[in-house]
């Protein structure tokens, strides 16, 4: 179930980075983001990545040279993209629409799609190769707001990589940017869904008031211990496994959602692997997607960050001792928390505290990317075989978030991936708590005895 890393070696030939602007002149102007946009915790670069196999019927095409004039076509209605943040007061952020343009690598690398193997997940080999950090290129002020890099494969298939900056566009956002150039590609005029900025709709209140309680970003005491032993490993999760969670919790809780069961399994699995003090507190920190939520719903094309960072909190002791069904209950009241009223708290706590980071002490971080549409973005050669995060663990501060993925295994089975970052003895004892998690007996309603699995080290 679990994927070890994979020792493929390939060579990268990369040509000079370039700036691609819009095809056309497009308004130069001052665009705030909104106070969910610019806290800490968003001020990093996201990575994707996409895989394309060769499609005869383009045979004649270039990838390269398709997405680029596809890119310019699109930032000219996604035309802050190709400005750069400044900062302002009180440190907001604002996007200068300078139409400087965004990063864009032309590369070709000696190794074909197959060579990857049939497990295309996180983590990938020569990631660095495939996403160049062009030097200079990565801070969160005066920097370009992507970077793309297209590498064509022997085969003929091709590999599309993405770095955000994440204080612009959450995964929805970011994949209506990227269906737009999919679109563009492919002969479309305009993208068919227009996007609108209208950051306005997340600003705090005036005068700004929290009225929902937002442990997310209490002031924790402690410390994030900077691992330099640390191990990637991806878990596929497909009917079997999550059929065999379900079975462990109550019969009262199985309806919930896969990403609170695996969530819950991930936390707790992961409390025990990390050997955590067990009267001290532990979070899991459980992305909600609140595009729904607000009354009026956003609008279709609102690409910024709409998205809420729910924490469940328990004792440590408690959440190993306890049945699946004890995390799996604090999970969903977190994501239960998130309303109209919770978002608009939470952009007032933003400008009344100094846009702090979530805490992330003794915390993890858990995003859902299933629905997030990565693996319909189409720029003429088909879908992607993967299309997702390039790896676990990014964040402002690395190594606290995974992501859940859809996968498909060799055997064709639709599931979920979802990579891992810990400590290689963590990593260990995970492993077996997951693996013991899966082939632990169903929970009897009758005895409610604890499923604690003692670790083995």
């Amino acid at each position: 179930m679990a994927s070890p890393s994979t020792s493929l070696v390939f060579k990268v030939h990369r040509n000079e980075p370039e700036l691609i602007a819009p095809a056309k002149p497009t308004p130069h102007e001052y665009k705030l983001l909104s106070d969910i946009d610019d806290q800490e915790g968003l001020r990093f670069q996201i990575p994707v990545i996409q895989f394309y196999r060769y499609n005869p019927s383009m045979q004649r095409k270039d990838p390269v040279r398709v997405i680029r004039e596809a890119l310019a076509e699109t930032l000219v209605f996604y035309y802050p993209f190709a400005g750069r943040l400044r900062e302002g007061p009180h440190r907001k952020l604002m996007v200068d629409c300078t139409g400087e343009g965004v990063m864009f690598v032309e590369a070709d690398a000696d190794v074909t799609l197959e060579q990857f193997g049939d497990a295309l997940q996180p983590p990938f080999p020569c990631l660095e190769e495939l996403l160049y950090d062009v030097p200079g290129s990565s801070g969160v002020v005066n920097c370009p707001l992507l970077l793309i890099q297209v590498t064509r494969l022997r085969c003929g298939g091709f590999i599309f990589a993405l770095r955000l900056n994440h204080t612009m566009s959450d995964a929805a956002g970011l994949t209506l940017f990227m269906s737009a150039i999919g679109e563009m590609a492919r002969g479309w005029l305009t993208p068919s869904t227009p996007p609108l900025w209208e950051r306005h709709l997340l600003m705090a209140r005036d005068p700004p008031r929290v009225t929902c309680k937002h442990r997310e970003y209490e002031e924790v005491e402690g410390t994030i211990v900077p691992y330099d032993d640390m191990a990637h490993r991806s878990f596929f999760f497909g009917p079997t496994e999550i059929s065999a969670l379900r079975r462990l919790v109550p019969q009262r809780l199985r309806k919930c959602s896969t990403f609170e069961l695996l969530t819950a399994c991930l936390w707790r699995c992961r409390t025990i692997a990390i050997q955590a003090n067990p009267e001290e507190e532990v979070r899991i920190i459980c992305i909600v997607n609140a595009r729904s939520k607000f009354n009026p719903q956003l609008p279709p094309g609102y690409y910024g960050n709409a998205f809420a960072f729910p924490v469940a909190v328990a004792e440590a002791g408690k959440l190993c001792q306890n049945p699946l069904g004890y995390a799996l209950e604090h999970v969903k009241q977190a994501k239960a928390d998130v309303t109209d009223e919770y978002m608009r708290s939470l952009a007032d706590l933003m400008v009344i505290k100094g846009r702090p980071h979530f805490t992330v002490v003794r915390s993890y971080l858990v995003s859902d990317v299933t629905r997030a549409g990565f693996g319909d973005v189409d720029f003429g050669w088909g879908k992607p075989v993967y299309g997702g995060p390039a790896k676990g663990g990014v964040g402002a501060i690395p190594g606290v978030a995974s992501f859940l993925i859809p996968f498909k295994n060799k055997k064709g089975e639709a599931g979920i991936v979802l990579p891992i970052t810990l400590p290689t003895q963590a990593m260990e004892i995970f492993m077996k708590e997951l693996d013991g998690m899966l082939k632990e007996k169903p929970i009897d309603e009758s005895e409610r005895k604890s499923v604690f699995i003692s670790s083995s080290l």
